[in-house]
């Protein structure tokens, strides 16, 4: 039960998002007097002698500076997700696909957020070690990196988000 838990978003005192833990570690924080629970889940946890409610989003009591920008790891599933499990070149949605480098790697192109699609075999096959204009293909949408937290934002954390993306 403890390694399926969601994951809870850590403010600091003024309610600036710091960081991302799991909710063992934040029930931790909570228990131990750091952080105070702002949003609970309807989730409890039990030990023989009590009973605890699962946070979602806890604030520390202290100030903590961030010291990273939060950002989305890059990954193949998180290619897939941003791409919907979508081709980017024919917009078939398929079983076998693939990523892609738009600019290939033989040609100085990265592994990034911003060069990767998701490709499925029958296209990746046709473009081949080519640009898609030299392959006379177009992309459906341009790649580009994922929003802060992600496209799997855990509506509990909503409030706290919207409020420091603006």
């Amino acid at each position: 039960m403890l390694l399926d838990l969601p994951r809870a978003l850590v403010l600091n005192v003024s309610y600036q998002p710091v960081h991302i833990c799991g909710a063992r570690r934040a029930l931790v924080l909570v228990l131990s007097g750091v952080a105070e629970s702002v949003a609970d889940r309807n989730l409890r946890l039990r030990s023989p002698s009590a009973e605890f409610v699962v946070p979602a989003v806890i604030r520390l009591r202290q100030f903590l500076q961030p010291r990273w920008q939060p950002m989305v790891r890059l990954s193949r599933k998180g290619i897939l997700t941003r791409d919907t499990h979508t081709c980017q070149y024919c917009g078939r949605r398929a079983s076998d696909l693939t990523v892609d480098h738009v600019l290939p790697r033989s040609r100085g192109g990265r592994t990034a957020w911003t060069n990767l699609v998701t490709c499925c075999d029958q296209c990746n096959a046709r473009k081949g070690n080519r640009t898609p204009a030299e392959a006379g293909m177009r992309l459906i949408r341009r790649p580009n990196r994922p929003p802060l937290y992600g496209y799997a934002l855990d509506p509990l954390w909503e409030p706290y988000i919207v409020f420091w993306k603006s």
